[in-house]
């Protein structure tokens, strides 16, 4: 029988390039679950308990607003997004969307 490994996306997010395409991919082409999804990926790449000393929060707390049932203010995202090197910029949309 073949095994396989779980696929886990932060272990390839290994530089900012990636991390950067990576966040601007799921922001255009994803909803908001995906986006913290995609959040919480970044945060691990980087590391929970830096990202949530950066981004003065308890780890427990990060992994609690970046989880599956997670529903987080939006200060909270912007202070991980700030954390782990990135803010947000509002960008019209494209005619017709």
């Amino acid at each position: 029988m073949l095994e396989t490994t779980k696929f886990d996306v932060a272990e390839y997010l290994d530089s900012d390039e990636l991390r950067k395409g990576y966040l601007e991919a799921v922001a255009a082409d994803g909803d908001e679950k995906e986006l913290l999804c995609a959040i919480k990926d970044v945060a691990r790449a980087r590391g929970m308990a830096k990202t949530a000393r950066d981004a003065g929060i308890t780890r427990e707390g990060l992994y609690k607003a970046l989880s599956p049932d997670g529903n987080p203010a939006f200060s909270t995202v912007f202070r991980i997004l700030k954390a782990i090197g990135y803010t947000l910029t509002p960008t019209p949309l494209t005619a017709g969307q």
